[in-house]
């Protein structure tokens, strides 16, 4: 299954052999820095691919905001009509119903980003519609054998095999939009984990410590040719261009077809050693041979190392490459983060050994600030080349395409999403949510509103009696090895007289199969970790026997007063208290826990562990409470208060974070 973030990439994975090509169009999609597609171009390559038996997958992946449904309706509608691709990726859950209500009669598949993360998922997602779920990329082998020993029938699963990683868990990072509002649940992620940071003090070593290597699993996807339920090797790389697409489609073909051959290993290592990627990792894919993804040590950036920047005495600034550059190529001057890189294409060859004049610094934009010059030794990197022969094979079949030529879009299509009437008005209460339950309360304090993370030692520290008062709230991840674990703990809950649960992923209500007949009296809310934005999300949660849900504290003050007013469940919110920039199931050694980690602008961090994964929490709390009052008026029922115990190097600051409230969500 090949990527593509433009025409060309699209065609290099039809050239390649892709049996699937997977895109995104110009607005809801979760790569939106790349290219993308507009209707009429796609209907004419979806045509093309359908005559040569790829299929199209349109990724429709990212959160929706309370007013997007419309917008997201209408383009479904008019998708339907002019391209017919064969599946829509989602993301969120609330754009199931409205893909079906608007005509799209194609398959749905669970993007990665939902994080159905655990076998009981694919129940649930099948139960919703789906037919296919993409599984998260930190899986090992076993547990994706796990996973698709409980596939249900008709249920096929994803898998991706090589590209970027994400440090964080697909679906829990909230990284990029803390800082700004440009969040990864909506396709803008600006990468903060790739930065450098520092840790003992402001004279620590700068090292990148949350960027990680491509997953590139190469000649270890051997094991999941024996495994029928995964039907789809993915390859991420929708920012990536046609070379590497091609480069990478035709390496994991290879391995696909002739799983037995050395030869063919062999020749699919080397192309994807051409692909122009970062360096490559298994990840966790094996855990008797674990390969660190995060390897600060190392230059995680993207591309070939071609060189090093040298100056002559003058200060002229050139590189000497170690290969032959290509008319067409792209370089680029040291890593994105540094201030001075740049980007250069290439007019004509540079034999390798030869010399190229590097240009001066551009001039900055108005306004601000004007880069520096590379320095000396900079790195210089390929990161994208125009092959002659891939330029010919794609300059013939673009012949071919417009042959069929460019379908004209409709008039803009009119869908009208359904609208709900909210719950009766009920006076708000509020939730204290701990790790484990405090010491007064123990002793007989008002426990009425308290919540407890569930774990067995909390479980095992709270009185029988006051066990059926306390709101357990489910973590936000758990791995198919897990899944048991909680099953369990969940059934020695109930039987201590336990009836109310907070899920922090809509899967994890398959975990109570069949509640109603076994547990009178149990209450199920979604928790804020379920990234719950619109109205129709909602519906689809009450649909799973949820009564109440919490809203996703990254949306804008205005939107967050917007959605009870339209929600057909009571809505709760998270009011303050610690929330995580990324929760992440690797980290690497060189990060100690519960110390300091400093931002390139000196901001704050520090990395908690919580059962197998590592929260990576800012350095002070959200606080939205100033707001309370209009939250009360706007109908939210139930606030919650995030009580994680503070570290102990970090002072009780007056900073706090309001998170989009005021900035805004893109």
């Amino acid at each position: 299954m090949a990527p593509a973030g433009d025409r060309a990439s699209f065609l290099a994975g039809v050239a390649a052999g892709a049996d699937a090509v997977y895109l995104g169009l110009k607005h809801f999609s979760a790569r939106m820095q790349a290219k993308n597609f507009g209707l009429g171009e796609l209907a004419a390559l979806t045509a093309y691919a359908h005559q040569r038996g790829v299929r199209v997958y349109v990724a429709m992946n990212v959160l929706l905001k309370p007013d997007d449904a419309r917008a997201a309706g209408n383009l479904v509608e008019r998708l339907s009509g002019i391209v017919h691709p064969d599946a829509l990726i989602v993301q969120d859950l609330g754009v199931i119903p409205l893909a079906r209500q608007a005509g799209f009669t194609g398959e749905l598949h669970i993007s990665t980003l939902a994080n159905a993360t655990h076998p009981a998922a694919l129940a649930v997602a099948q139960k919703l519609g789906a037919s296919r779920v993409v599984l998260p990329r930190e899986l090992s082998l076993d547990e994706a054998k796990l996973m698709a020993q409980h596939c249900p029938e008709g249920m096929g699963l994803e898998m991706f095999v090589h590209g970027a990683l994400c440090h964080c868990v697909s679906g829990r990072c909230w990284w990029s939009s803390f800082f700004g509002g440009k969040s990864g649940l909506r396709g803008r992620c600006v990468q903060p984990c790739r930065r450098l940071y520092r840790q003992g003090g402001p004279k620590g070593k700068p090292e990148r410590l949350f960027s990680c290597q491509d997953l590139s699993l190469d000649v270890l996807t051997k094991p999941l040719l024996d495994i029928p339920q995964i039907v789809s090797w993915k390859i991420e790389g929708r920012k990536k261009g046609p070379h590497y697409v091609y480069y990478v489609v035709s390496a994991y073909r290879l391995l696909r077809d002739n799983p037995g051959d050395p030869q063919a290993r062999k020749t699919a290592v080397s192309l994807l050693s051409q692909a122009l990627g970062r360096p490559g990792t298994h990840g966790v894919f094996l855990p008797q041979r674990p390969h660190p993804p995060v390897r600060p040590e190392q230059e995680t950036a993207s591309g070939l190392l071609v060189g090093q920047v040298k100056r002559e005495p003058g200060g002229r600034a050139y590189v000497q490459p170690r290969e032959d550059l290509l008319p067409g190529d792209l370089l680029r001057l040291g890593c994105e983060d540094d201030p001075w890189h740049q980007t250069i294409p290439l007019r004509r060859r540079i034999p390798k050994g030869g010399r190229l004049d590097l240009p001066a610094a551009p001039p900055a934009s108005p306004g601000a600030r004007r880069m520096g010059a590379a320095p000396s030794k900079a790195p210089v990197f390929l990161i994208d080349r125009r092959e002659p022969e891939l330029m010919r094979i794609l300059a013939d079949m673009e012949k071919d395409v417009a042959v069929l030529g460019e379908v004209p879009e409709k008039e803009a299509a009119r869908f009208a999403p359904p609208s709900y009437s909210p719950p009766p008005a009920s006076r708000p209460v509020e939730t204290q949510v701990f790790r484990s339950l405090p010491r007064g309360l123990a002793r007989g304090g008002k426990t009425a509103e308290t919540g407890i993370w569930l774990e067995r030692s909390a479980l095992l520290d709270v009185p029988r009696p006051v066990a059926g008062a306390i709101w357990w709230w489910l973590p936000p991840v758990i791995w198919p090895s897990e899944e048991e674990r909680y099953v369990r703990l969940m059934a020695e809950a109930l039987e201590r007289g336990a009836v109310r649960f907070v899920l922090n992923a809509p899967w994890q209500a398959g975990l109570f199969p069949g509640k109603e007949a076994t547990c009178k009296g149990l209450k199920l809310w979604s928790g804020p970790f379920c990234n719950l934005a619109s109205p129709h999300t909602a519906a689809v949660f009450a649909s799973l026997g949820v009564e109440g849900c919490f809203a996703s504290p990254e949306l804008s003050g205005e939107e967050l007063l917007s959605l009870p007013r339209t929600c057909p469940v009571p809505m709760g919110i998270v009011l303050g208290g610690f929330w995580p920039l990324g929760i992440t199931r690797i980290l690497a050694e060189e990060v100690r826990l519960e110390e300091p980690v400093l931002s390139p602008r000196g901001e704050v961090a520090w990395v908690r562990k919580h059962g197998g994964n590592h929260w990576i929490y800012p350095g002070w709390e959200l606080d939205i409470s100033a707001h309370r009052r209009e939250l009360e008026q706007a109908g939210y029922a139930r606030f919650a208060m995030l009580r994680e115990p503070w570290p102990k190097f970090l002072e009780i600051a007056p900073r706090i974070s309001v998170f989009n409230w005021e900035t805004g969500l893109l």
